[in-house]
């Protein structure tokens, strides 16, 4: 069974890293090669969700390299692989002949595979490395047609964004060693003692919060609009996006262990649904409504983990990676044929391209919580396990659905209104429109519509114990039948509201409407608040670097140069002219001694003579 988890593993990251290096030389097979790996991967998911393989290997002393398919997993897997399948086969008609397809299908495929990876891994080295190439991958997908500047700096903006929530898990990590915590199992991260214990968790829930766009990390998602359309519907759905909240719900005993973590996370996930929602209302670009809704539906997840609705998490999770994926699916087939995705020129829409519309309506209906679709009964299953934690979160939940239901109605009203006879003059604003379907948009748009739709009995009685003994939480709160009618008529009414008032011509922006339409300024406040301390740190400690790091290098050199010329004068005038001195003195004694030796015996004897007269003076004066 580990060899079937190997595969599960392998087969997209082999084949999307064949592809990504073989680039435009497989620009024809590349669709295909991409569509077959997700098929592949799909059956091997189904497969590993039945038979929960596992498998660890040493990897660093002391720590593991474990992967394995349990309850929650297997869930993940068979959605990641389902909507990444569905989207590799939408992709094959979204790009013309002249775009790098290899490069495309290979990093989705690596992204998709990250992803898998991430969710199957039971030790923190494992998590970490699969957190990085998700980081990685979606920072090249976002930006991949780099030769648009505002494309490249808008995935900056989404990687650096995310990579400083990921310092968390490295924190997280770091705390584990510290804590002993034997191979750094993810199941024995709660056993770890006081401090590491908090330690741990704040940095697992920072880098959670941080992939999964929450408060206050929300704003890099807006960026992420700048990629190609079925990035933006993988990232969204079931991939990088979910992590996050995944991480979450399956580190609920962590966030159990400590007494300020669980209900810190329900409430960050309430407020996000809440204010994020708000911040889609206000949208009049459809990429970025889906785009906030996505924060605020992964809110509800969050929620979920925080109040111990790991069952209810998992289940909207599911529903809203459907219904999010065919949405941004829909979006993208209007903006290769319309080119625009401005909702005021999008009118009509739905009427033009009427399967398109047909699906776009059934998913903006399911993601606006309305019953008996999908989200509502998931949402009901959230909103009890918080109601069980506490009467605010259940209210401030309540008034997100009642928010959800807005913004979705909203989107669906502008794409089904009739369509006016200057329709074209708000087309190709953002790119030329090809006026057409692709043949290969139908049968995925519709598989995951038709998903989205259904995934609501996973909340019924049955299927829903079913879930929660699965995932291990067979005492997660159920819905009272009034908080079921509650939420129904709360979405409903709110649903009334927006369709019957929308056809009112629509007031000045306010400076409360541009506050949100800019997603709370987020962004001006992290450059605020972050980057400009950040970069005035850098600039002062580079200036620190120059003038006194560098500097006292710079003058230790001098000072060795100076030194270097002095003891070469010295060497010069004083040693080598002593040598010399020495040498020459040498010289002329040998000269002088040469002198008496003429070869004539007698003035040998002469200089005999004058030797010992020169003694006998001597001997009498020192007498």
């Amino acid at each position: 069974m580990s060899a079937l988890l190997r595969l599960l593993i392998a087969v997209p990251l082999g084949t999307g890293s064949v592809l990504g290096m073989a680039g435009r030389g497989v620009n024809r097979p590349a669709p295909v090669l991409g569509g077959a790996a997700a098929l592949v991967t799909l059956v091997l998911a189904v497969a590993a969700a039945v038979e929960r393989p596992e498998v660890s290997a040493p990897l660093f002393a002391g720590m593991q390299a474990g992967l394995a398919v349990d309850g929650l997993s297997a869930v993940m897997v068979v959605t990641v692989a389902a909507v990444t399948l569905a989207v590799m086969l939408f992709s094959a008609g979204e790009f013309g002949e002249s775009e790098n397809l290899g490069r495309f299908f290979g990093l989705m495929l690596l992204f998709a595979g990250a992803m898998l990876v991430a969710v199957t891994a039971t030790t923190l080295p494992l998590l970490l490395m699969a957190w990085e190439v998700m980081g990685a991958t979606s920072w090249a997908l976002i930006g991949y047609w780099w030769q648009q500047p505002e494309r490249v700096r808008a995935a900056d903006v989404a990687f650096l964004t995310t990579r400083t929530a990921d310092l968390g898990l490295y924190l997280a990590a770091g705390a584990a060693l510290a804590g002993d915590i034997g191979a750094l199992r993810l199941d024995a991260l709660p056993q770890a003692s006081s401090p590491w214990l908090h330690v741990i968790t704040a940095g697992a829930v920072t880098a959670a919060l941080g992939k999964s766009a929450q408060l206050p990390f929300s704003f890099w998602l807006s960026k992420a609009m700048q990629g190609p359309s079925p990035v933006s519907a993988l990232l969204h759905s079931a991939t990088m996006v979910a992590a996050g909240a995944y991480l979450l719900l399956r580190l609920h005993p962590l966030l159990a262990a400590t007494a300020w973590a669980g209900p810190l996370v329900a409430w960050i996930g309430a407020l996000t649904a809440l204010a994020l929602g708000t911040v889609a209302v206000a949208q009049r670009d459809l990429k970025q409504l889906l785009a906030a809704s996505t924060s605020a539906q992964i809110g509800y997840m969050v929620l979920a983990a925080g109040s111990g609705g790991v069952a209810a998490g998992v289940t909207q999770l599911v529903a809203h990676a459907a219904t999010k994926a065919g949405l941004f699916l829909a979006a993208g087939a209007w903006l290769t044929a319309l080119g625009t995705k401005q909702l005021p020129a999008l009118r009509g829409a739905a009427r033009r391209y009427r399967l398109v519309g047909a699906a776009f309506a059934a998913g903006t209906l399911t993601l606006a919580g309305l019953p008996p679709l999908s989200l509502w009964a998931a949402k009901d299953e959230i909103l009890a396990a918080a109601r069980a934690e506490s009467p605010g979160l259940y209210a401030v939940g309540l008034a997100a659905a009642a928010v959800a239901a807005v913004y979705s109605v909203k989107a669906l009203w502008y794409v089904t209104r009739p369509l006016p006879d200057e329709a074209g003059t708000g087309y190709d604003t953002e790119r030329q429109g090809t006026r057409r379907l692709s043949s290969a948009t139908p049968v995925p748009l519709w598989a995951l519509t038709g998903a989205a739709a259904v995934l609501g009995v996973l909340a019924l009685p049955g299927p829903a114990a079913w879930l929660k003994q699965l995932v291990g939480t067979p005492a997660e709160p159920v819905p009272a039948a009034w908080e079921l009618a509650l939420s129904a008529g709360v979405t409903l009414a709110a649903a009334g509201v927006v369709w019957w008032g929308s056809a009112r011509p629509a007031p000045s922006p306010r400076p409360v409407v541009r506050w949100t339409q800019q997603w709370l300024f987020l962004e001006r406040a992290a450059e605020t608040v972050v980057q400009r301390p950040v970069l005035a740190l850098a600039r002062s400690l580079a200036v620190f670097d120059d003038r006194v790091v560098d500097g006292f290098v710079r003058q230790a050199a001098r000072g060795g140069l100076a030194a270097a010329r002095l003891a070469r004068r010295v060497d010069d005038g004083g040693i080598d002219a002593a040598v010399r001195a020495v040498a020459a003195g040498a010289r002329n004694l040998g000269r002088w001694a040469r002198r008496p030796q003429t070869g004539l015996l007698h003035q040998y004897y002469a200089q005999a003579a004058v030797g010992f007269a020169v003694l006998a003076l001597i001997v009498l004066l020192v007498r």
